[in-house]
């Protein structure tokens, strides 16, 4: 009980921190020329430099984030036992009755037919 507790902290905190981190990095190409091989300060497939501090915070949160989030599906699922959407259900008591075939419709007598 403490353990799911703190997990659930934990990836709480590492939610907005992952937010936060990935709002202050500046984007990797600047327009969308860039992408279609403009010149530009940074290529959209090119070389990287040296991986930033954000960048690396980045990782390692989303890392972190990953991580809690299958460890709490996994308590989650071990909790509450395999189970299935219809197990509360009651199976259907109802019979189904074949539809009773109607009569062909018919012309009513004070009108004939017209001929074509």
């Amino acid at each position: 009980m403490w353990v799911t507790v703190l997990i659930t902290t934990v990836h709480v905190i590492v939610c907005f921190f992952l937010i936060a981190v990935v709002l202050l990095q500046s984007g990797k190409s600047g327009d969308l020329a860039a992408a279609f091989g403009g010149q530009g300060s940074q290529t959209a497939f090119g070389p990287r430099g040296a991986a930033s501090v954000l960048s690396r915070a980045t990782t390692w949160s989303a890392i972190i984030f990953m991580v809690t989030s299958i460890t709490l599906s996994i308590f989650a699922a071990r909790r509450s036992g395999p189970t299935s959407v219809f197990s509360g259900m009651k199976p259907s008591t109802t019979k189904s009755q074949p539809v009773a075939p109607s009569a062909p419709p018919t012309v009513p007598q004070n009108q004939a037919p017209t001929p074509r």
